[in-house]
């Protein structure tokens, strides 16, 4: 077991090293077009969108790459637009941002935790269409991903967070919440992707028991979806048993968390 588990950990170091050298090549490319890439991770608490942003980032020009993760809204941020707090860290021309949680915190833990009314809510679900495909419209290059995991792997999760004194920053009270609410999170997940998915913002499901999965396969499936020069033809796709263009029926055949 001992050597499986280490030829494992090579084979995965060298698919990450290979991964990372095409996001380096794709993100000069981007640079160079000045193109404006935003890429948003969404996925419950514990569902791997750090471990995920920073592999993506990781060898990334640091003055052209960022990971925007927004904390809790000011005063001011309450009374404004609702997408007015978070349009300063759109990307601009030869950017590439991650967004760990984004806009659609209304449409998760907003929702399930009674920080929004019903109005504000659904006129978020109404116009984030809209705005994403203005976005879209300006030249913004728009990759949404929602990070799935289970029930059992959660709970796993928070638990190692709250033992290891260096993952502590990231216990929150909505965390020792999350598990109390599991259904409703799923409910409002589900409410989310029917009514925001689009031609032109498309929502990507992964499954996410699995980190360091998750994390290359994420990678895989953005080289995927853009064209850049020097693309290497090779085969190394994302798994199509872990990653999904969101369809409907993915909810009722069982593929998503319950």
């Amino acid at each position: 077991m001992g050597k499986k588990s280490e030829k494992q950990d090579e084979a995965y170091a060298e698919a990450m090293h290979n991964a990372q050298v095409e996001l380096v090549r794709f993100h000069k490319h981007v640079i160079k077009g000045e193109q404006k890439v935003l890429v948003i991770l969404e996925g419950r608490d514990a569902a791997g969108k750090d471990g995920t942003a920073k592999r993506i980032t990781e060898h990334l020009s640091p003055r052209e790459s960022r990971i925007g993760a927004l904390g809790k809204p000011s005063d001011r941020d309450q009374k404004a637009w609702y997408f007015q707090r978070y349009t300063p860290y759109l990307p601009t021309s030869g950017e590439i941002v991650i967004f760990n949680r984004s806009w659609y915190n209304r449409a998760g833990v907003e929702r399930v935790m009674g920080f929004c009314t019903d109005d504000e809510y659904e006129q978020f679900m109404r116009t984030v269409p809209m705005f994403e495909q203005l976005l879209v419209h300006c030249g913004f290059t728009l990759i949404k991903y929602y990070l799935d995991i289970s029930q059992d792997e959660q709970k796993k999760r928070l638990e190692r967070r709250r033992s290891d004194p260096l993952r502590q920053w990231k216990v929150s009270p909505i965390d020792e919440t999350a598990l109390e609410h599991w259904d409703a999170y799923s409910k409002a997940r589900d409410e989310m992707l029917r009514r925001t998915h689009s031609v032109f913002a498309p929502w990507t499901v992964v499954k996410a028991d699995d980190k360091p999965s998750t994390r290359l396969n994420v990678i895989r499936d953005l080289l995927s979806r853009c064209t850049y020069h020097g693309k290497k033809g090779h085969a190394e796709f994302p798994d199509p048993n872990r990653v999904f263009l969101f369809d409907e029926t993915l909810l009722t055949r069982g593929v998503m968390a319950p």
